[in-house]
């Protein structure tokens, strides 16, 4: 995974850093499946909140709240 890209990622970045494509990731998004922040009409992802929901194994792709409790996105 690309250590380069910000803290808060667009699409096209996440997809880069998640390593698949960019559809499966909007898709992933509009389901609730993966957790990302809906800014205005553009999707932002949180590196760090990615790469734990990871690492606790959540890639059952089962519906995930948009944005957890305790998440600062500011």
């Amino acid at each position: 995974m690309s250590d380069n890209l910000p803290e808060i990622m667009t699409i096209s970045e996440a997809a880069q850093y998640l390593r698949i494509s960019l559809s499966s990731l909007y898709k992933l998004a509009q389901e609730g499946k993966i957790p990302a922040q809906k800014v205005g009409k553009h999707w932002r992802f949180h590196k760090q909140t990615l790469t734990d929901w990871i690492a606790v194994g959540n890639l059952n792709f089962q519906e995930h709240k948009s944005h957890p409790k305790g998440i600062d996105f500011s």
